[in-house]
């Protein structure tokens, strides 16, 4: 029997490798939650996954937390570029091509060598033309694929996808479609010159829509669109206006940050510029390497200890580690710096330095990395709201804050991205009447690091000298 005398909410957020289901009541408290696991197809440059396996594992997931609950309403984020191209009869054509999929780098560079970077940034805000972008895989396939090409008749984004499948409505909203590089983020619409360069029929694409908007239903559930996954975790944690930034050390770190404006082409500049959920913008910087460099580290060097333990031994190391720099591009590294080539490095390493010295230069070299991530974007904020793995530890948070000069808010609710959808959920059917006043009222702060008044000036100096040996 359903639970009727109290309303929930239900976000989903749909990952690389993993899809989670989370209900929320209509003050925010998680109440039940499921997740998926699933393995991409991967050969040489080309990932793929079969476009109805994300549809069944979410209908799974939904069914395993809702059972039992009314659910008001639910709206569902997802990675940003994985693309699917059905037929007149909404059969999927190939498999979705996974956003990391790299087949199309010669249609990326064609690209740009017609419409230039500028006039691309100036358009669609993507400071870089690259394989990943949908409309390099949709001129790969007009190339590669002309079989398939000539029976397309819709093009979905994952979101679009799902939606479609689930209420027969043929939308999308506007931030998952900023990186298409096809939609013209200043003036809502689709760029004609592009769709026409790369063969696509603007009759293929769906009905543009803001996020939180109610489309349609699924078993008398309302469906509100959501936002990106990167959006939708930036307002699960609280992240509404410009006085406020997020950051997110996982396996990368991510960077988020509001903006009223586009901000004008710079050749230097790789940052992109993405359409927000309020119809403004928003800037997304992010590095390869992060909290995976110190998991590397402890499954290498340190395997029979916790992280925690990794933490007692950096604690009691001075700051600045006696000298001891870390570069973390274990994968080569993008911003503000960008070079695919890079390799990590320890710098300076003498007689004196431990394993605990190791660990704290780790520590201290992502922090460099949020400071110099947080310049690059030229974020003037009060706080940075930590998310992902690396703000369960006090220590890193506490670097973090005296190593930027800013407040580090860890948050209650970890799931960040499930509870940013299900607000936009709830805003869709009327339940909240905007995105800000809710998250004012809704996203808990768990607790906040203030800068201590160490001195890292020297720290960071030496890292940004060190980078200059190595990138």
């Amino acid at each position: 029997m359903k639970e009727t005398n109290k309303k929930y909410l239900l976000g989903a957020d749909i990952g690389t490798t993993s899809l989670k289901c989370a209900v929320f009541d209509t003050e925010g408290n998680m109440i039940k939650s499921a997740t998926k696991d699933y393995t991409l197809i991967v050969s040489g440059d080309e990932v793929e996954f079969p476009a109805d396996d994300y549809v069944k594992l979410f209908k799974e997931a939904y069914e395993e937390v809702s059972e039992g609950l009314e659910i008001s309403a639910f709206s569902i984020d997802t990675q940003c570029e994985t693309l699917i191209v059905t037929d007149e009869n909404d059969n999927p054509l190939m498999n979705a091509i996974v956003w990391l999929d790299n087949r199309a780098a010669k249609q990326a560079d064609e690209i740009k060598a017609h419409f230039g970077t500028k006039r691309v940034y100036e358009i669609t805000g993507q400071p870089e033309i690259t394989a990943t972008w949908p409309a390099a895989k949709l001129l790969w396939i007009k190339q590669n694929k002309p079989e398939i090409h000539n029976k397309i008749k819709k093009v979905f984004l994952l979101e679009d996808y799902l939606l479609y499948k689930l209420t027969g409505e043929f939308v999308t909203e506007k931030t998952l479609q900023s990186s298409t590089i096809y939609y013209d983020i200043k003036n809502d619409c689709w760029w004609d010159e592009m769709l026409q360069f790369i063969g696509a029929e603007k009759e293929w694409l769906p009905t543009l829509c803001d996020s939180g908007v109610k489309i349609g239903e699924y078993n008398g559930v309302a469906v509100v669109t959501s936002a990106i996954d990167q959006i939708a975790g930036a307002i699960g944690a609280g992240i509404t206006d410009s006085s406020v930034v997020s950051e997110m050390t996982g396996t990368t770190m991510v960077v988020f940050a509001p903006t009223d404006t586009v901000p004008d082409f710079n050749p230097d500049s790789i940052v992109p510029c993405h359409k927000n959920y309020d119809g403004k913008y928003c800037l997304l910087s992010w590095t390869p390497t992060a909290g995976i460099a110190l998991k590397w580290f402890k499954n290498n060097f340190c395997e029979n200890f916790g992280f925690k333990e990794l933490d007692e031994l950096a604690k009691n190391i001075p700051a600045g580690s006696n000298g001891l720099v870390f570069l973390p591009y274990l994968c080569g590294s993008t911003m503000p710096k960008y070079n695919p080539d890079a390799k990590g490095a320890f710098l300076g390493l003498t007689m004196e330095h431990t394993r605990g010295h190791a660990v704290r230069s780790i520590l201290e070299a992502v922090a460099c990395m949020l400071k110099a991530n947080l310049d690059y974007l030229g974020v003037t904020c009060d706080q940075v709201r930590s998310m992902g793995g690396g703000s369960s530890s006090p220590l890193w948070c506490q670097i973090k804050a005296d190593m930027t000069g800013k407040e580090i808010a860890i948050l209650e609710n970890n799931e960040t991205a499930c509870l940013g959808s299900a607000i936009l959920a709830g805003v869709g059917v009327g339940i909240y009447s905007d995105v800000k006043s809710i998250c004012k009222n809704i996203v808990k702060i768990k607790k906040v690091y203030t800068p201590s008044g160490t001195d890292y000036t020297e720290c960071y100096k030496n890292f940004l000298s060190a980078e200059d040996k190595i990138l």
